[in-house]
């Protein structure tokens, strides 16, 4: 799993008829450090399977494990969220994303 934050949405009016419907969004890839949660300026686009917002910290899974979540099977996607997080601790402590 990566842990990311929803940066923005794409749209897209010309796609695969399998992808009508799905929400697109634009994710960075977010690091955990000893300090907190770190953006690192990677970023993905990823169907949205939870009704994720921007800004809102997410789960994302990728490759084979995306087809696999409720109503992905026949979409044709390599990241999809699945989640969003409410809290994160690591190392005892709550992390927090750090600009």
């Amino acid at each position: 799993m990566i842990l990311g934050q929803v940066r923005g949405r794409v749209v897209s009016t010309a796609k695969v008829d399998n992808l009508n419907g799905k929400k697109l969004l634009v994710v960075e890839v977010v690091s955990v450090r000893e300090h907190g949660l770190v953006r690192t300026g990677r970023e993905m686009v990823c169907v949205d399977a939870v009704q994720a917002g921007e800004g809102e910290l997410v789960f994302v899974v990728q490759g084979s494990s995306s087809r696999i979540a409720p109503e992905m099977r026949d979409v044709p996607t390599d990241a999809v969220i699945v989640g969003i997080i409410d809290s994160l601790q690591s190392m005892g402590e709550a992390m927090e994303l750090h600009d």
